[in-house]
């Protein structure tokens, strides 16, 4: 997909502050934080949403999510985060790519 954000920076023709990479996703911090600490973990292979899941996805969801912990770790999270996934405008998704947010660092409960 040619013109998603999240597909240029996996290709790398775009620039971010990648805090982590394997075969199947990519974390980079959130150009506008909402919270001290703001990752975005996203598959590599274009998924648009939850909604646009994919029996075939199944393994790649699996990984991804298992990284979250680590990842967040990796940015001094031991103690917790909040993890979220906006699916489609009345769900407040504003990239068409699917991706979860890593949130925390002294942020407040829901």
């Amino acid at each position: 997909m040619t013109d998603c954000i999240f597909c240029k920076i996996v290709e790398g023709t775009l620039a971010a502050d990648i805090i982590y990479e394997d075969d199947f996703c990519i974390a980079f911090k959130d150009l506008y934080p909402k919270a001290p600490v703001h990752v975005l973990v996203i598959p590599k292979k274009h998924i648009e949403n939850l909604a646009a899941l994919r029996a075939e996805d199944q393994p790649l969801m699996g990984h991804m999510l298992l990284k979250l912990t680590g990842i967040a770790e990796s940015q001094g999270l031991e103690d917790g985060f909040r993890t979220i996934t906006n699916t489609g405008p009345g769900g407040g998704q504003e990239v068409y790519h699917l991706h979860f947010h890593i949130l925390g660092g002294n942020i407040k409960p829901a």
